[in-house]
This record gives C-alpha cells, structure tokens and sequence, in this order.
C-alpha cells in the first residue's frame, strides 16, 4: 500500500484556545485556568492520550474476527503521568512530555484470557499511534507568514 498524507491545521481560537480541524471535522483544545487556558476543551496531552486510546480501539475491533476474538465490548482507560513543572519552565532537569503512559484495558469477549493477552499484544504492536510515540518519527519544521 502507498504512502498515505495525513492532515490537520489548528488555528488560534481564542487565548490558549485552539481549533483543530481535518477531513471536514474540527474539535477543540485548551488548557486548564491553572495553566492559563479558559478549560473549555480538553488539553493537548488529553488529546494525545484520546487519540492513542482510539487508535489502539479501532486496532482491536478492526482485527478482532480475523483472530477469532467475539469482540463484543472494548474500553480503553488512558492515563498519562506528566511533571508540569517541565514544560512550564520551573524546573529545567524535568522532562517536559509523559513520562509514563499506562493503557487500561476492559474487555468484554468469549474467549479465553490467554487469547485476549494475545490479541491485546497484537493490537499494541499494529496501533499507528503507539508506534509513532516509541518509534520517532522524522520531524520536519517549516515557518510562514501569515498574510
């Protein structure tokens, strides 16, 4: 299969406030009031931990006939561990992104636990997202005026 290119633009939406928007769909993010935002929409951090969550769902139900998984109920619970006092400067020896993120799985299928420990390894190991974060990729800065 070819490369695919994926797109999003965020654009200012107030303060700390942004508008996401891609393939016709827009959300929005912010920060909470300790941080300087108006807590009108989850933060980027949450976001991130959504769309790994997501992913790691759509993994399971996309796959789950093939592996003979009666999939019939998935939640995925996201935690994300993050000192803030890296990003907000206070301390320069924190790391400033998560430093732990834990992916809590519930499950709700007729098979057996070793098969769904199974499966669970198999979507960890095809989710685009976690692999993403463990593998880098290649990040490419551009910068252009606005006009």
């Amino acid at each position: 299969m070819p490369k695919e290119l994926f797109t999003a633009t965020v654009e200012s939406a107030g303060h700390l406030k942004m508008k996401c928007s891609s393939s016709g769909f827009t959300f929005h993010v912010d920060e909470p009031t300790p941080l300087g935002g108006t807590d009108e929409a989850m933060s980027p951090v949450e976001a991130l931990l959504s769309a790994f969550g997501a992913c790691q769902c759509i993994v399971a139900k996309s796959f789950a006939r093939k592996h003979k998984i009666n999939l019939l109920d998935i939640q995925v619970k996201m935690e994300g561990e993050l000192d803030t006092d890296g990003f907000t400067g206070r301390n320069k020896n924190t790391k400033i992104g998560f430093s732990k993120i834990t992916s809590k799985f519930y499950i709700k299928a007729d098979n057996t636990e070793q098969e769904i420990r199974d499966f669970i390894d198999f979507v960890e190991s095809n989710c685009p997202i976690l692999d993403t974060i463990v593998n880098t990729p290649e990040i490419v800065t551009e910068i252009y005026p606005i006009k």
